[in-house]
Order: C-alpha cells, then structure tokens, then sequence
C-alpha cells in the first residue's frame, strides 16, 4: 500500500485515493504512445530529436497523433520543446528531470513485456 501526506502527517492511502491516483497517472500518461515517446527520448538523452526523428523512430504513429501527444507531454511538464533558429525553423524535443521519473515505469512495462512474449511464444510451441 502506498503512502500520502495528508496536512503534514504520512499516513498509508486509502484504496479510494490508490486508485483515484492511478487514474491521474493513467490520464496523464495513458494510450498507446505517450510512454513510448518518453521512453524514446530517455534513451537518447544525448542527442537532439526533433520531429520526424520521433516519427521515424516510432513506428506506426502518425504526425498528427505525435503531434497530439507531444503537446500534452510538454503541458504535464514531462518534455520540453526548443524552437532552433534554422531555415527551416527545428523543433528539438527532450524529456525532463522530472520525465525522467517515469523511466522506473517504462522500465518495468519493458521487462514485463519481453518475460510475457516468452511466456505467450513457448506456450504456443
């Protein structure tokens, strides 16, 4: 069971609040690409990934919805965009310290994924 501070004092979390804070973390960080994304940019912390990078590293999303997730990542304070001054005008997306504070997740969705295709893959054999 998780812990909240509540008027200064730490006290375990009801299930009502687990689950109410599930649902935050879930709209903020829900669908298909928005853990993807920021998982794509904690990997590459040491480069400069403007937009069509992002596209072409992420395979199968679209600019518009890339486009969609980016804004909302960069309004929950999860990314940040920086307008170069180039001819075209770069847009270079990176993610933040406190985006980087998903990466536990991201971690554990990675691991889990991979112990469950096995699981899936020599079920079928």
């Amino acid at each position: 069971m998780a812990n909240i501070i509540d008027n200064g004092v730490e006290r375990p979390a009801t299930c009502t609040e687990e689950l109410f804070a599930m649902r935050d973390s879930l709209d903020v960080l829900g669908g298909k690409w928005k853990l993807m994304i920021l998982r794509y940019l904690t990997n590459r912390t040491d480069q400069q990934i403007h937009f069509k990078k992002l596209q072409r590293g992420i395979e199968g999303i679209s600019a518009k919805m890339l486009s969609k997730e980016l804004r909302e990542l960069e309004i929950n304070l999860l990314i940040t965009r920086t307008i170069q001054d180039t001819k075209p005008i770069t847009v270079i997306y990176a993610v933040t310290e406190y985006g980087k504070s998903v990466f536990p997740v991201t971690e554990t969705l990675v691991n889990w994924g991979l112990i469950h295709r096995d699981k899936i893959k020599n079920s079928l054999s």
